[in-house]
């Protein structure tokens, strides 16, 4: 027993420790069953090849920078436009037996790392409507690309925003119904 002022304190402090050392151990404990990390490397759609480490930290594959301070990424170009006017029916996302043929082969023979594909159409529907065609038109030219095992990267339908020339005449419009493909090599 604790007889002095001064034992007394000493010994509520040593139970106050006994219990600070028993609860830092059990956190630490629960520290150690925490989010478990798979080391790995993926490229965005932007062409950048990025890593994670299995601590959770996470950078770009290439320590090159550009002078904004942007990361070095993959070189992709454009290795194939194809007008939709070739592939789909009018106002239809469903490719032709002659147009998954030309596809396949298309992406078998590009000999590229992986896909980028990007629908687009002429500006004669509404902004919302002209979206959703050139999503279903771009996700269809994917599946060609999937189903022969092509890795595609990303795939979007831009509608009428990015157009190749005016919307005034009947040869501008055929220009902008497209889907364009980039290749990342």
């Amino acid at each position: 027993m604790a007889s002095t002022p001064t034992q007394f304190v000493k010994a509520a402090l040593a139970g106050v420790l006994a219990l600070t050392v028993a609860a830092g151990a059990a956190s630490a404990q629960q520290a150690t069953t925490s989010e478990r990390y798979v080391p790995t490397i993926w490229i965005d759609p932007d062409g950048c090849e990025h890593w994670a480490m299995d601590d959770g930290a996470e950078g770009f594959m290439s320590p090159h920078r550009r002078r904004d301070g942007s990361a070095v990424c993959h070189r992709s170009e454009i290795c194939g436009v194809i007008p939709t006017d070739q592939l789909f029916a009018t106002d239809r996302y469903a490719i032709s037996a002659a147009g998954r043929s030309t596809l396949q082969n298309f992406f078998q023979t590009a000999n590229a790392f992986g896909f980028m594909i990007y629908g687009h159409t002429d500006s004669r529907a509404s902004d919302e409507y002209n979206i959703t065609l050139s999503n279903n038109r771009a996700n269809a030219v994917a599946s060609v690309a999937q189903s022969i095992g092509a890795r595609v990267v990303d795939v979007k339908g831009f509608g009428e925003r990015q157009p190749r020339a005016e919307n005034t005449s009947a040869a501008g419009m055929q220009q902008n119904r497209r889907v364009e493909i980039y290749c990342i090599r």
